[in-house]
């Protein structure tokens, strides 16, 4: 059986969830690639946004906070590697410790207003550093 119309949440319910409705319906299917949680990928897929031609689909923001527990940070080493041998190729993005924040990415607009957080905890770190490539403008570009 086919169904035509995919299943949408309220922007509510998709907050409850964890997903900002900015997420495009391709970033499910790469998130689906990276996380086996079926349920998971439902729900993201419930929340997007259809991709288009225009600017949209290439959503991109001026910066990023990466926050994590420090003393979670152990069960993460690519978390760790990113951290330790990454970041600096990306001078936008901070790193912030919160106590007991699961591992996330946290987008910023230009005026440094959080608009799109995502869980990273089962990224590897080449995931993280193709995903702030496409995601995170360059530092240099003049305002």
């Amino acid at each position: 059986m086919i169904v035509s119309s995919r299943e949408q949440l309220t922007s509510r319910e998709c907050e409850n969830l964890g997903f900002t409705g900015l997420a495009l319906c391709s970033d499910c299917n790469t998130f689906a690639e990276y996380v086996k949680d079926q349920e998971l990928v439902s729900d993201c897929l419930k929340c997007c946004t259809e991709d288009s031609d225009d600017s949209m689909s290439k959503i991109t923001y001026s910066g990023a906070v990466l926050e994590v527990c420090m003393r979670k940070l152990v069960f993460y080493p690519e978390i760790v590697g990113f951290i330790e041998d990454e970041k600096d190729k990306f001078p936008s993005v901070k790193i912030q410790y919160a106590y007991n924040s699961p591992p996330k990415l946290i987008m910023l607009d230009d005026e440094g207003q959080q608009k799109e957080t995502l869980r990273i905890d089962n990224w590897k770190r080449e995931h993280i550093l193709q995903f702030l490539r496409e995601k995170v403008k360059p530092a240099s570009a003049s305002s």
